[in-house]
């Protein structure tokens, strides 16, 4: 119980901070926009919560060491518990579709993911681009690389994929939303810097669903 308690005065004074974030944020601004799945099919960025509550994650690159694992932890989410909860679960990069397959397949992640090429999305709802580091260093409990080693395993994927690119503005950084059923916005957090995105089971509990023990797949947690 002793290792619960920090997560949920953490995500009281996160709720409290992105209160403000939440009420201001007009999602009807990027209902239409259009995202792609890995087939290059697109569809409208509402029809993701028009009858159901989702979770999105807006990463930085598919290239990014801490997008990648920030991801593979989103992928043990039991597909069963978001079900049972009429909850989804989308990850959407700003890469071209084609470098989907190939992040699914490294990360292990089997959940809905899209792409907004253009970044239409992050840049109407005001994602930073550039980075901001805070007095006290932001750190993730996803994130298992440090900066040089995760560097050099982010640019020797690039070096060799079929296609040599950043798979995306690598300025870009990314964010959270937990939005629906329709255009009501739950939460809404935006990184600062590529360490600062949100502790998924921050996520899960304020979507409403149980927490996971990360060290674990598919170990919930009960509070």
């Amino acid at each position: 119980m002793a290792a619960v308690l920090p997560i949920t005065r953490q995500i009281a004074r996160s709720v409290q901070e992105n209160r403000r974030a939440s009420h201001d944020l007009c999602i009807a601004e990027v209902r239409d926009c259009l995202i792609f799945d890995r087939h290059g099919v697109s569809k409208t960025f509402s029809s993701l919560f028009q009858h159901n509550k989702a979770i999105i994650v807006f990463v930085r690159n598919f290239l990014c060491y801490t997008c990648k694992e920030y991801v593979e932890d989103l992928g043990k989410i039991p597909r069963q518990m978001l079900q049972e909860s009429n909850v989804r679960l989308v990850v959407i990069g700003q890469s071209s579709w084609g470098h989907i397959e190939a992040f699914c397949s490294l990360t292990g992640y089997s959940h809905e993911i899209y792409v907004d090429p253009e970044r239409q999305i992050y840049k109407k709802l005001g994602m930073r681009r550039g980075e901001t580091y805070m007095e006290t260093p932001s750190s993730s409990p996803h994130v298992k690389s440090g900066v040089l080693v995760g560097s050099l395993r982010s640019m020797w994927r690039a070096m060799t994929s079929p296609a040599f690119d950043f798979q995306g503005d690598p300025l870009q950084q990314g964010g959270a939303l937990i939005v629906g059923p329709a255009p009501q916005v739950h939460f809404a957090h935006f990184d600062m810097n590529r360490l600062d995105h949100m502790p998924i089971n921050w996520l899960l509990q304020l979507a409403g669903l149980q927490t996971l023990d990360f060290s674990e797949s598919h170990k919930i947690i009960d509070i």
